[in-house]
């Protein structure tokens, strides 16, 4: 990644130079889009959630539910006409915001908007849907296919999760001064960031053209490689008593601040993969920029006692990459997202 953070802006003139992009200049505001969210909970009053899941208590359990889409890879995906992996990606979204609460997912169901039938289109979305649902150990208990050419044009795909779990099973949801950040990596670009992501590739690109950095792919597969789904984590996160977990998605690692008020230092991050340097190159984007809407590497990030990441660390592919400290922001070797 480059190391522009001086603050300057240069013009699209600045000897050569191209515009630099942000998610905001691509039409995507987080923080505006979350306060909408937050304004959408309060008009319908409060609630038993987290802060990736609703919870229903039903006795003895918590009943969750999670609800999310695919996005704007959507249109990678009909670019270059292969809706197989976008399938995985809807179940992924959903699943990983469950397992980030400390839920179990269960069952899922979708709902698939077009704006005329495609046999072929649906049927690859279903053999995504079932490669998601059988890595997550879910059952599909049904879904809605809607027909509505005056309401979208090409087609949207969302889907809802639900999960069980225990009282004592759910996460605390709060880091601790002195815990440790264990990451987890990512398959790629999952499914946020596209927005930017695509107009920073297709400025001089085709999405058929071969990735410069991996040429056995072109840039449209690279795209596209799924969300990878983190219920295998479950299991040893519970026997290793993670306090909190961040499932990083929108907004990039400034949802590690979903984990508590508190300073998350990462001095030690995992690897990003080469789509992030090749988004950053095409897009002329600040490593600020690329922080605050990609994972950059880690799609999964937890908080635990010191004394217990070891463990967790030697049975998963985890790495140990920082630390929780006083305060209220995400620093990265230096950079600060707060």
């Amino acid at each position: 990644m480059t190391d522009d953070r001086d603050g300057s802006e240069p013009s699209a003139d600045d000897g050569g130079e191209r515009e630099r992009l942000t998610y905001a200049d691509t039409g995507v505001d987080v923080e505006a889009s979350e306060d909408a969210t937050a304004a959408l909970l309060e008009a319908f009053g409060s609630g038993l959630t987290t802060e990736y899941a609703g919870l229903l208590d039903i006795g003895d359990r918590y009943l969750a539910l999670a609800t999310d889409g695919v996005g704007t890879k959507l249109l990678v995906a009909d670019a270059i006409s292969d809706f197989s992996t976008i399938g995985i990606d809807c179940i992924a979204m959903n699943v990983n915001d469950l397992v980030a609460a400390g839920v179990e997912p269960v069952a899922f169901v979708d709902y698939l908007a077009i704006d005329e039938p495609d046999d072929d289109l649906t049927n690859e979305i279903g053999e995504g849907l079932a490669v998601g649902l059988e890595e997550s150990g879910m059952t599909l208990l049904g879904g809605e296919t809607a027909v509505m050419p005056e309401v979208v044009s090409g087609f949207d795909l969302a889907g809802t999760c639900a999960g069980l779990a225990g009282k004592d099973e759910i996460f605390d949801g709060e880091a601790e001064v002195g815990d440790v950040l264990v990451g987890f990596p990512s398959n790629g670009i999952h499914s946020n960031g596209l927005t930017l992501a695509r107009e920073a590739v297709t400025r001089n690109h085709e999405y058929t053209d071969a990735f410069p950095l991996d040429p056995e792919v072109t840039i449209g597969e690279e795209l596209l490689r799924p969300t990878r789904i983190y219920t295998d984590l479950l299991e040893p996160m519970r026997d290793h008593g993670v306090r909190a977990a961040a499932h990083v998605t929108g907004g990039g690692f400034t949802n590690l601040l979903r984990m508590g008020d508190r300073r998350y230092a990462i001095d030690d991050p995992l690897p990003a993969h080469p789509i992030f340097e090749f988004i950053q190159e095409e897009g002329n984007v600040t490593d600020e920029e690329m922080h605050r809407t990609f994972n950059m590497g880690a799609g999964f990030v937890v908080a635990l006692p010191e004394g217990r990441a070891g463990d967790l660390v030697a049975e998963t592919d985890g790495k140990i990459v920082g630390r929780v400290e006083e305060g209220n922001s995400v620093e990265i070797r230096g950079l600060s997202l707060s």
